[in-house]
């Protein structure tokens, strides 16, 4: 039908400090259409399902392939990516909310700065040692090669730290996101040189565990990242290490 529209429910909000208020919109439907296209009607005709001028929706987004990460919000209650969310599988009116363990700073754009500060406290990085050739790279096992490349899946959309029970903004527990980071790096014989610093990192009163195994940080992340399993083998690993730090003190 021509006259097919697809109608949103979009809780917005003018800026960080302002009070969120709901906004309904009417777009015209197409077939296969998706989330992101449904906010892209809305930027070219800024209008309500009433009639009345508004301001377009602020959102992210970059690769529209679920690739970069930048479009996860709430999409009917539910925490997943804009661009691979198909109108025509969705409840109307289609629900559109920011992600809620992030500050807002408009509409449905979330400030991730959190993700990459603790990042920033695993050291979700290699050190290098200057350009020079270093010869044969070591080698590891085929598991755990095949391991860091699931985990390497990580887009830091920040779906996994939503959707947990634990992880609040007053940083009570460090998140799943940076825990499997962290096993990412330290699976890589490189990164084995920065493994104490790593496993005390995440060993603080808001580390690995105040994990409540409620395993969503598993069922939900878009890319499929073995989250519960990169968490068990952490948890072994800083028993291990808590071990060793107290025989040898």
């Amino acid at each position: 039908m021509a006259d097919r529209q697809v109608r949103l429910r979009v809780k917005r909000q003018d800026g960080p400090e302002a009070k969120p208020y709901w906004q309904e919109f009417a777009v015209p439907h197409r077939p296969g259409m998706n989330v992101i296209a449904c906010l892209m009607e809305i930027r070219r005709n800024p209008v309500t399902a009433r009639g009345e001028p508004t301001t377009p929706v602020a959102w992210e987004s970059s690769c529209l392939e679920e690739v970069c990460g930048s479009c996860a919000m709430l999409i009917n209650g539910r925490a997943r990516m804009a661009c691979t969310a198909l109108v025509d599988r969705l409840r109307q009116p289609i629900v559109l909310e920011p992600l809620t363990s992030f500050p807002v700073i408009r509409d449905l754009v979330v400030d991730r700065t959190a993700i990459f500060e603790t990042l920033k406290r695993v050291k979700a990085w290699l050190p290098v040692d200057g350009t020079h050739p270093l010869g044969p790279g070591p080698r590891y096992s085929d598991a755990d090669r095949q391991l860091r490349y699931e985990l390497s899946k990580c887009f830091t959309c920040g779906i996994c730290l939503d959707v947990c029970p634990n992880y609040h903004r007053d940083g009570r527990f460090i998140g799943p996101q940076p825990l499997g980071q962290a096993l990412y790096h330290l699976l890589h014989p490189t990164g084995q040189l920065n493994r104490e610093e790593r496993l005390e990192a995440i060993m603080g009163d808001d580390g690995i565990t105040n994990c409540g195994n409620a395993q969503n940080c598993g069922r939900m992340c878009p890319k499929g990242v073995p989250l519960l399993h990169a968490i068990a083998r952490l948890q072994g690993e800083t028993t291990r290490h808590a071990l060793r730090r107290w025989l040898w003190r």
